[in-house]
Order: C-alpha cells, then sequence, then structure tokens
C-alpha cells in the first residue's frame, strides 16, 4: 500500500482556548460535531477531513487530563469523513 504524508498543522488560539488542526494548508469547509466541542471540518467536494476544532480545550484537558479524543475516519482513502 502506498502511504500517504499528511502535513499536520497545529494552532491554539489561547484567548479563545481552541485548538485548531489542519490536514495540509487550512481551506474552507463545513464543521460537524463529533463530540462535544469537536469539530471536524470537512472538504464540501470531497468528503474528505480537512482539519479539527478542538473548543475550550485548555479547560477540558486541564480539568481531564485523561480524557481521549477520537472520531471514526478511514484513512486508507485519504482521511475520508466516516459518517455513521
Amino acid at each position: 500500500m502506498d502511504e500517504k504524508k499528511i502535513d499536520l498543522k497545529l494552532s491554539f488560539d489561547a484567548k479563545n482556548d481552541v485548538l485548531y488542526f489542519s490536514f495540509g494548508e487550512p481551506r474552507e469547509a463545513y464543521s460537524l460535531e463529533v463530540e462535544d466541542g469537536v469539530f471536524a471540518r470537512i472538504d464540501p467536494e470531497t468528503n474528505h477531513a480537512v482539519g479539527v476544532t478542538v473548543v475550550d480545550f485548555y479547560k477540558t484537558f486541564a480539568e481531564h487530563p485523561d480524557k481521549m479524543l477520537s472520531f471514526p475516519m478511514l484513512t486508507e482513502i485519504g482521511l475520508r469523513f466516516a459518517h455513521t
């Protein structure tokens, strides 16, 4: 299987307590809440995940340091979001 490399970019907005993940360069997408305060950013044309936004990131993980975030991804096809 040919491996696909992804340029993961992270940005933290401390003033608003929001963590942004971007797979490649940030681009226009719609957001889908996959867990409380966790939004998958989806490219509307390809249905591929292009990023993740986590609101109240510091507050959540300071209060619950063992918390783990997860949502379904199908990595074999380039991070296509698996709708449930």
